[in-house]
């Protein structure tokens, strides 16, 4: 079924001949870039994006470019994609850069891998994309050798389901958390475990986060989420808790540690908490009528990666690969406050900056059912949402104002992943089938069948080559151009 345009699209009035508006390009930061310039009322985002590399000194090697003007993006021409047609006023038309590197669309399965006796219940590519694991309610933790397409390591140790897996953002230790109650933490070149599990939990784990490597180089700090109501802190190396953060009155379903250092969780109590890295109580975020599911950073992905960029090269100090991961955050980041979208039972969602207040930026309606998996574009620029009303919905990642309908699936919405570049987005569901959405046409690109059964996760590796899937009938997928 095509997708929904964003909005019915009245006739556009002619352009009367010789149309000149007034336009001042300024960056998403506020910053002025250049003059007001007098630009032809028919300049295309192409024409636009060899004047403002010109401006910025860069046409040597010019950068691609999206062009707003107020919240209308310039796909067609000045004249053609503003609503307001008035040209005695100048305009602003903010710029951002894309990404320089393109994905190509995962077309094909490549293999499908068995080993796991149970469903594959969470997978994810370590932050280089070098390596893939999965955790499973056969109890194990298994990775992948990507080169070969085949299994590596099975890691024996929990007791019950796996149902949450973590690489450190230095890729050299893997987490998984249990029903069992305990995390558990694996080296992943030698598929050892390093030491008994990490107790302290009375109930299942439901999440994890680790540090960002910005923040602590050595990688060595992880928080887990539980059904017990807390959330705990671990040293990795020393494998003991360093603190234990409490204040929900229900489970904590998502923790997320942030790129300033706050620790953000959400809880069946209805709320979001944020908290400081010393485990005191920020903010609490109110406004859910129901349990909070689900939580998204627009920072998600710069701190996925931390100093592995879309080449993954490795840098050869620690000191080298920190600056590398403060770096790409800063520039990511910018002067604006980190960003946080909550997804709930209530079928709604919340558009947060905690940073500067505990009041939403606006409350995201639509869903007509659950809201299971939300997501922000490597970027920042989108946020996606898979819901159990069957529908993944696109929305704008800067005010959270709804853009379009990603409609094809015909079961629940399990999971949500972004190719690097932003302009792809996977979904896995109920209905068997993973698919792959052309952002800028919010039209299906590919339909991926080949699961027997329900598929329950997805994730796009870092360097946008490779996907990944698994669910209920117990195959792991690797899908490629």
């Amino acid at each position: 079924m095509p997708a929904k345009k964003k909005s019915a699209i009245p006739a556009v009035e002619p352009m009367p001949e010789g149309t000149m508006i007034v336009a001042q390009f300024k960056s998403a930061d506020g910053e002025s870039t250049g003059p007001p310039l007098n630009l032809p009322g028919d300049a295309t985002p192409e024409q636009l994006e060899l004047l403002l590399n010109q401006l910025l000194n860069q046409s040597e090697d010019p950068l691609p470019y999206s062009f707003h003007v107020g919240e209308d993006e310039i796909v067609k021409s000045l004249w053609v994609d503003r609503k307001d047609k008035s040209t005695e006023d100048a305009i602003t038309i903010v710029y951002q850069p894309q990404a320089v590197f393109r994905v190509r669309a995962v077309t094909r399965c490549t293999s499908t891998l068995s080993g796991h006796t149970e469903a594959v219940l969470s997978c994810s590519f370590s932050p280089d994309g070098s390596k893939l694991a999965t955790g499973s309610g056969d109890t194990t933790v298994r990775i992948w050798d990507l080169n070969t397409e085949t299994p590596q390591f099975t890691l024996k140790g929990h007791k019950s389901w796996v149902l949450s897996i973590a690489w450190s953002p230095d890729g050299k230790t893997l987490a998984s958390g249990s029903m069992d109650n305990t995390v558990r933490l694996w080296d992943p070149k030698t598929g050892k475990s390093l030491g008994d599990g990490l107790r302290g939990h009375t109930k299942w784990i439901t999440s994890l986060a680790w540090e960002p490597y910005h923040l602590n180089s050595k990688a060595n700090r992880l928080a887990s989420s539980s059904k017990d109501h807390t959330v705990r802190v671990w040293d990795t190396v020393l494998r003991r808790m360093v603190m234990s953060i409490s204040g929900h009155t229900a489970a904590v379903t998502c923790v997320k540690w942030g790129g300033e250092g706050l620790i953000y969780t959400a809880s069946q109590d209805k709320t979001i908490k944020v908290w400081n890295s010393s485990g005191m109580l920020v903010k609490t975020l109110q406004g859910h009528g129901h349990w909070v599911n689900t939580l998204a950073l627009n920072t998600d992905f710069v701190l996925r990666t931390g100093p592995f960029d879309h080449t993954c090269k490795r840098h050869a100090t620690e000191e080298e690969a920190k600056a590398a991961a403060l770096k790409r955050y800063k520039e990511f980041k910018g002067n604006r406050p980190e960003r946080l979208v909550s997804g709930s039972d209530d079928f709604t969602m919340f558009f947060w900056e905690p940073e500067t207040s505990k009041k939403p930026i606006t409350r995201m309606t639509g869903h007509q059912k659950l809201v299971n998996h939300v997501s922000f574009s490597p970027d920042g620029r989108y946020i996606a949402s898979g819901s159990f009303d069957t529908s993944v919905k696109l929305w704008d990642g800067a005010t959270g104002k709804f853009i379009g309908n990603l409609r094809g699936h015909v079961g629940s919405v399990y999971q949500v992943c972004w190719s690097s570049d932003s302009r792809m987005l996977l979904s896995g569901s109920k209905d068997s089938t993973l698919k792959v959405w052309d952002i800028k046409k919010l039209k299906i690109k590919l339909d991926l069948p080949g699961h027997l059964d329900e598929v329950f996760a997805v994730d796009w590796s870092p360097g946008g080559d490779k996907v990944a899937s698994g669910g209920k009938d117990k195959q792991l997928k690797i899908w490629r151009h």
